[in-house]
């Protein structure tokens, strides 16, 4: 069982694990833009079962939910629901800290596609972790 329970200061670690109701994990996202695009920390994908939630500590985080875009600085949070489609990037030239408040499905999905030599497709990982990459 994945368990972390205290992390201070959190920066770069997580609360909770894969054998948690949700997990709270804290990220730095540097400028995501090319020219006049941004650039997506995510691919646009739905999670049919699991909520998730992200909480601006410092910078801008912009968030697709279906057709809305939430601009959100510091200070300021958006919900995104299970079935709806997403993806979020940092608008701002500037780092944009934020929390991401997950289930512990997603966080397995997360980690899982951030291993080293993983086997599975991106694609093959969300259907596992009952979401999908749009």
């Amino acid at each position: 069982m994945d368990l972390e329970t205290t992390a201070q200061p959190l920066a770069g670690k997580h609360l909770g694990g894969t054998g948690s109701d949700f997990v709270v994990a804290e990220w730095r996202q540097a400028a995501t833009h090319e020219g006049e695009q941004p650039v997506m920390v995510a691919p646009l994908h739905v999670h049919y079962s699991d909520d998730e939630s992200w909480y601006v500590l410092e910078g801008t985080l912009c968030v697709r939910r279906g057709d809305e875009v939430i601009t959100c600085p510091a200070g300021a949070g958006v919900m995104v629901p299970k079935g709806m489609p997403h993806t979020f990037w940092n608008p701002s030239p500037e780092p944009c800290r934020y929390l991401l408040i997950m289930t512990a499905r997603i966080y397995e999905l997360v980690t899982l596609l951030h291993k080293p030599g993983r086997t599975m497709t991106a694609a093959e990982l969300f259907a596992a972790h009952d979401s999908e990459l749009m």
